[in-house]
């Protein structure tokens, strides 16, 4: 597994929960496989994924998840920024 430490990126989980451009499904049936965001026309559900500063410990972990709308807001909720540095 990739250490990304060594980028100084350290305790991330309990932060925010972050915004996904997943549309928000009950399951994971007929999801992509490869990774890439599951976005359907008309999407009015996306995916807030993981816990936030103000999560019970059983909440804080990344595999948690809920539907929110696209138009609704949090201060628990926020986005993370990534960098591709593999074409650098």
């Amino acid at each position: 597994p990739l250490d990304v430490s060594v980028y100084g990126v350290r305790h991330m989980g309990g932060n925010v929960m972050e915004w996904t451009a997943d549309c928000w499904h009950d399951s994971y049936v007929r999801a992509p496989g490869d990774g890439s965001a599951w976005v359907n026309r008309g999407c009015r559900q996306h995916v807030v994924r993981g816990g936030s500063w103000a999560s019970t410990p059983l909440l804080a972990r990344s595999a948690h998840r809920l539907p929110m709308s696209a138009n609704q807001s949090d201060v628990r909720i926020g986005f993370r920024v990534a960098r591709d540095l593999s074409h650098e």
